[in-house]
């Protein structure tokens, strides 16, 4: 073989190695920057020791706040969007502790077209704070706290009931619709979360 196909067969060798090392570094960076899973997540909480429940895809850690945690779910970003709107991360982020009754996305769509979009409007600022803090309670109520016809007192200032049925935590609200707790004791630092499925009313 020639030194000039020589060279040439070694350059052609160099550029595929290179390629290869390319691609890996490539490839590397792609497995750093992925999103973080929610298996991944689930390890991290086990390494922190931290006993976390799944919601809405992302594990919900004792040691954050209520919006700390519940911006992470894919099930409450209308939730989030409305606590923003409303003005109430601060009070949410605060010591507290709260007890909050957090519907889900799909709660949301359950209300008539159009009402969630009008209510996230600067105008209506007052009545969808209204209706957001008709779910939440001062202190921090675990699932076996919410017995049978026990009544409580809502930061809005209406009442709750709760009735049991099969089993199941059901919230009844003013206008006598109930709401049942689906996911229930997700642990906060500043209090707990129970999931709805449907959006309480205030009268």
């Amino acid at each position: 073989m020639s030194k000039h196909s020589m060279s040439k067969h070694s350059t052609s060798r160099h550029i595929v190695l290179f390629s290869a090392a390319a691609f890996a570094a490539l490839a590397l960076t792609a497995a750093v920057v992925a999103p973080v899973s929610a298996q991944d997540k689930m390890m991290k909480s086990e390494l922190s020791g931290e006993k976390t429940v799944m919601v809405g895809g992302a594990a919900m850690f004792p040691s954050k706040n209520i919006i700390q945690n519940a911006v992470n779910s894919k099930d409450h970003t209308t939730l989030v969007a409305a606590v923003k709107a409303a003005g109430l991360v601060n009070t949410l982020e605060s010591k507290g502790p709260f007890t909050v009754f957090a519907p889900t996305n799909a709660a949301f769509g359950k209300l008539p077209a159009g009402t969630v979009d009008n209510l996230v409007k600067p105008e209506n600022k007052a009545t969808l704070s209204k209706i957001l803090t008709y779910h939440v309670v001062a202190g921090k109520l675990a699932a076996s706290d919410l017995t049978e016809g026990k009544k409580l007192k809502t930061v809005e200032g209406e009442q709750l009931t709760i009735k049991k049925s099969d089993g199941k935590v059901m919230i009844i609200d003013s206008k006598g619709n109930s709401s049942t707790v689906t996911i229930p004791n997700v642990n906060q630092s500043n209090g707990v979360i129970h999931v709805v499925d449907t959006v309480l009313m205030p009268s």
